[in-house]
């Protein structure tokens, strides 16, 4: 089932191919709109996942921080999510 992710009224993602860890969708790096993630110096660290990169999230003018977030090496348990990117509830995914 395609899904989208929407913030400030602009699509930022699209994707067939989402995949689902604790009720969030990550979409694969290809499906994400050019140009409306910027990393951020902050991160996170998951027990069973790793290490999680954010990213700031700027469409027409607007920008949000750490609504974003992905997995650049994880550990073993998530490999399917590697490079994948999630959202905070601020994005609507629908």
């Amino acid at each position: 089932m395609t899904k989208t992710a929407t913030w400030n009224g602009v699509v930022i993602a699209v994707s067939d191919e989402t995949i689902v860890v604790e009720g969030n969708h990550y979409f694969p790096p290809s499906s994400i709109a050019d140009g409306v993630l910027t990393k951020t110096t902050h991160s996170t660290h998951c027990p069973w996942k790793g290490d999680a990169s954010y990213y700031l999230i700027a469409v027409d003018g607007k920008e949000i921080t750490k609504a974003a977030w992905t997995y650049e090496t994880p550990k073993d348990e998530a490999a399917e999510i590697k490079n994948y990117v999630a959202f905070y509830p601020t994005v609507t995914i629908e």
